[in-house]
């Protein structure tokens, strides 16, 4: 039998690395609280106090504010994509207008 992987919310990752950072608790106090495994927690500690610093993390942020910018940064993207798009869109139809004009 094997044993299902948990998943948590970013909101459950913020509030568990916040008994550590912003309420004095230790990482093995605050894991056995609440079930965890102590290297997550050390983890979603690490995480957090990096996004404070201003640092954009490369798995799923956890505090609003760079959860805004994961979510502007893939809008940018995606736009950049279309916009490459449209430009060899438009210049293989004039490159056929040219050829038809002649």
């Amino acid at each position: 039998m094997t044993k299902q992987r948990r998943t948590f919310t970013p909101e459950f990752k913020r509030e568990a690395a916040c008994l550590v950072l912003d309420q004095g608790y230790s990482h093995t106090e605050a894991a056995r609280s609440l079930g965890l495994v102590e290297s997550a927690l050390r983890r979603w500690v690490n995480q957090l106090q990096q996004e404070r610093g201003g640092v954009t993390p490369t798995s799923k942020a956890l505090t609003p504010e760079q959860q805004k910018i994961q979510e502007l940064e893939a809008r940018i993207n995606r736009l950049e994509r279309e916009k490459s798009i449209l430009k060899k869109a438009t210049a293989l139809l004039m490159a056929e207008e040219h050829e038809r004009s002649r």
